[in-house]
């Protein structure tokens, strides 16, 4: 009999004590509606943070492949409208030896321009960029710039100037030429390629001349060998 008894005063006791539990539900619900909040829109924004990585050490995936920090789609490589290059080196220099990427991705060539320079001249960001890369590659000096829209150029034989991580302007300094002797056949020169990163294809090694935009000088390359000296065509520029 008493057992029954506890059972009937739990059941009337229970809606009792749940309705301040309900009340301030609702209360919570309420004021959090009112306020038009919910608890992803109450949380505070993420900020990111992050140091300029030091000379030889490579950005992190997102900045090595954007060139840019930014999220706005506005200022995105997708829609960024393309800058046109300059050359890297003042004045303009002598093209000692041109494009000639070979008929394979594997094929030997050169995957580049070489650019008569003297050991110390500047060398100059031809566009907007950031220094992605500034470290030694095999003995050599090399800095790669990334630019909007999945494109990197690179320069070597260089002394860097600048730590990886740093933005440049087109026309700002960012290293210098080293005099690294054996690649142009004795001369002091500065190797400048150029690589455009696509969805298809994957590296995809440019022309850095065909950056220019309205260049087109005709020009004599310097021979590989004394006796293929080539005929230069009338008007051309002999270098």
């Amino acid at each position: 009999m008493r057992a029954i008894r506890t059972r009937t005063a739990t059941r009337l006791l229970l809606p009792v004590l749940g309705l301040p539990v309900l009340c301030l539900s609702i209360l919570g619900l309420t004021v959090l509606g009112g306020a038009g909040l919910s608890p992803a829109a109450a949380a505070p924004p993420a900020t990111v943070t992050g140091r300029a990585a030091p000379s030889g050490e490579a950005l992190p995936v997102a900045l090595a492949t954007t060139g840019t920090a930014s999220a706005d789609p506005a200022g995105s490589p997708a829609t960024a409208a393309p800058e046109r290059f300059s050359w890297p080196l003042r004045p303009r220099p002598r093209v000692l030896r041109g494009f000639a990427p070979g008929p394979y991705r594997w094929s030997a060539g050169h995957r580049g321009v070489d650019l008569r320079a003297g050991a110390g001249v500047d060398v100059l960001a031809p566009a907007a960029g950031t220094v992605g890369f500034s470290g030694v590659v095999a003995g050599r000096g090399v800095t790669v710039l990334l630019h909007p829209g999945g494109l990197r150029t690179t320069y070597e034989p260089v002394r860097a100037t600048l730590p990886s991580g740093t933005a440049v302007r087109a026309g700002t300094a960012f290293a210098r030429v080293d005099a690294v002797p054996g690649h142009c056949r004795g001369a002091t020169c500065l190797h400048w390629g150029a690589i455009r990163r696509t969805v298809s294809a994957g590296d995809v090694y440019l022309d850095p001349l065909g950056l220019l935009g309205g260049w087109a000088i005709p020009v004599v390359l310097l021979p590989l060998e004394p006796w293929s000296l080539p005929v230069p065509p009338p008007g051309a520029l002999s270098l």
